[in-house]
């Protein structure tokens, strides 16, 4: 399965403080019957963010690397977070471990290039694994999302939103060109210069 970037059209507010958001698609959904047929096609959590944020679906948040995180941050992205399954019920078993490993290395490496760790951000939401299982081995009912997901949601995008409005822009992030500088860029020499 291939990330997928969702994009969000949201207005930007003042300040535009940009984020980049990796997102488990097995984070924060309903139990689904495993099948080898057709699979639905993954949704990402609605956080409903205040200004326009890059989500990136990916099939597990242990599957980001090191280099995923700090490429966002080479991008410009004021706020980086990521949003995995509980650890306890993920699907690929230790990808939340991992993404908390490696999201604690980022930080660290943040820290010591004078980009601060702060910037950074991991959040866990309930995993859907049990609930599949369940639903494969027609065992009892899986039980419902959490009654406070909407709380949990709010939560995280409250806690983004501040940290993005708290910290200093990013020195990385590159302002967007002059109106006419991408024209005079491409402007060519007519004159020939040739002798002959």
């Amino acid at each position: 399965m291939q990330p997928e970037t969702v994009p969000d059209h949201s207005v930007a507010v003042a300040g535009d403080a940009p984020v980049t958001a990796f997102i488990c698609v097995q984070s924060a959904r309903p139990g689904l019957t495993p099948s080898s047929g057709i699979r639905p096609r993954p949704a990402a959590p609605s956080l409903n963010w205040p200004f326009a944020v890059q989500e990136i679906l990916v099939p597990c948040t242990g599957r980001l690397q090191p280099e995923h995180l700090l490429k966002a941050f080479e991008d410009g992205a004021r706020v980086v977070c990521v949003v995995a399954c509980a650890e306890d019920n993920c699907h690929h078993l230790e990808g939340s471990c991992r993404a908390r490993l490696r999201v604690d290395y980022v930080r660290r490496l943040l820290d010591e290039i004078g980009l601060g760790g702060e910037r950074l951000m991991l959040f866990h939401l309930p995993g859907s694994a049990r609930e599949d299982m369940a639903l494969g081995l027609a065992a009892a009912p899986p039980a419902p999302l959490p009654s406070d997901l909407a709380d949990r949601l709010k939560a995280i995008r409250d806690a983004v939103v501040e940290r993005a409005a708290s910290v200093p822009q990013n020195p990385l992030r590159k302002p967007p060109p002059a109106a006419g500088a991408a024209a005079a860029a491409y402007e060519m020499d007519d004159t020939d210069d040739s002798e002959e």
